[in-house]
């Protein structure tokens, strides 16, 4: 029987160590915390996960949650006005054909490494190291390196041809909370894209005590939301979350006026740059591991990709492993296997790095029709599960003139 180690136990570490099991094979995750640890921690993300990526969790008999998470049902797009009237200049919703969901990874992880144990994996909690990780390669038939803090994530180099910035593009945070008043008719992530501020997002989740809201906001570094710095404690935090929507964003404040944080560990700020990196490192036997997910493909959470990318590379490694057989796992392989997520991926990083720069006239067209059409607002919700659907129109200029002339014609 073959065996494959995973160092990193998050989204798309465990949700392939799962399907590794469910498919016979001998599985080891190495992480670094106990389920206790991660469920009384810090939040770790935003984790908005559309249908196609919550799909592959259905695959695996691992969605526990969707009966009880309350359902994200469409995309708000706003931008308002510049004139500071507190009026919006472009509003628009699309609703989504199937359901997103977003379930705090402090409730899904510890569930997953007792499912991944249930199974009969093999779970050490303990920090892996170069060292650590060369000695599980001389064990085994593959090591797969889901984890890209630290000493670890240092193996895998930056590929600049892939990665246009090389320093944080949005100053980050995140606030869960309850008491907001409930989004009508229906419930949505809101986008509010601030023209020289940032951005601020909103929708709702299921966190360890139950439905809460999730407040992300993407500050420009060195800008009016870049404001996190010198916030000390919880209260703090939530406080200056508060101050950033009644300086610009009204009416998010009107429905969040009234919240509470959902716990002492709903918050988390810090920024780091989006960075796709060689998915295959060198040990200093000369042996070859294979990077995953945010190890290799690191993006922005402005276009909330994070989860949905990590599920979808799970599953292209999944079946990439499961079709290969008893052959072994050389760095040819291991090679083909990220370009075969990275066709996928590519068009996820490049949607994401366009909307960290000031957006181009053809695009602010896009935006502003369609709040008159509802087609071109339901296509642009609907993007956010599969991304690719925003090429080639979101990225050219003629293509998208077309696009809008064909949808003014029909």
């Amino acid at each position: 029987m073959r065996r494959i180690t995973i160092i990193g136990g998050g989204q798309a570490g465990l949700q392939l160590a799962i399907g590794l099991r469910k498919n016979g094979y001998r599985v080891r995750v190495i992480q670094n915390r106990t389920a206790a640890d991660i469920a009384g921690g810090r939040v770790l993300s935003s984790q908005c996960m559309f249908s196609n990526a919550v799909q592959h969790e259905r695959d695996l008999g691992i969605d526990f949650w969707s009966d009880t998470c309350p359902p994200v049902q469409g995309i708000n797009f706003i931008v308002p006005n510049p004139d500071g009237s507190g009026t919006k200049m472009i509003d628009w919703t699309g609703r989504l054909d199937r359901d997103a969901f977003s379930v705090d990874q402090r409730v899904k992880i510890p569930r997953w490494m007792a499912e991944f144990e249930r199974l009969g994996g093999e779970l050490v909690i303990a920090e892996a190291g170069v060292a650590e990780i060369d000695a599980c390669a001389a064990e085994d038939d593959l090591v797969i390196v889901a984890s890209g803090k630290g000493e670890v994530g240092r193996i895998f180099p930056r590929n600049p041809d892939r990665s246009p910035f090389d320093k944080p593009m949005r100053a980050l945070a995140l606030t869960y909370v309850t008491g907001m008043t409930p989004r009508a008719p229906h419930s949505a992530v809101e986008f509010n894209l601030i023209p020289g501020v940032g951005e601020y997002f909103v929708f709702p989740a299921l966190t360890t005590n139950g439905p809460c809201e999730i407040m992300v906001f993407e500050g420009i570094p060195g800008g009016p939301m870049d404001c996190w710095a010198d916030v000390k404690t919880p209260e703090q935090h939530l406080e200056r979350s508060l101050e950033i929507l009644k300086t610009f964003l009204p009416w998010e404040y009107e429905r969040s006026r009234d919240c509470a944080l959902t716990d002492d560990n709903g918050i988390l700020a810090g920024r780091f740059p989006p960075t796709v990196r060689h998915p295959v490192a060198t040990l200093p036997s000369g042996r070859k591991v294979l990077g995953l997910a945010d190890a290799v493909c690191l993006n922005d959470p402005i276009t909330g990709q994070g989860s949905n990318n990590a599920a979808k590379a799970a599953a292209i490694y999944l079946r990439r492993i499961l079709d290969h057989g008893d052959r072994p796992f050389d760095e040819a392989w291991m090679h083909d296997t990220f370009e075969a997520y990275w066709d996928y991926a590519q068009w996820v990083v490049r949607w994401t790095n366009m909307l960290l720069q000031p957006p181009p006239p053809f695009v602010l067209e896009i935006m502003a029709t369609a709040c008159s059409e509802p087609r071109l607002a339901h296509r642009m919700a609907n993007g956010f599960d599969d991304p690719r659907d925003f090429f080639p129109w979101f990225a050219d200029p003629a293509a998208a003139s077309a696009y809008l002339a064909e949808l003014k014609a029909a």
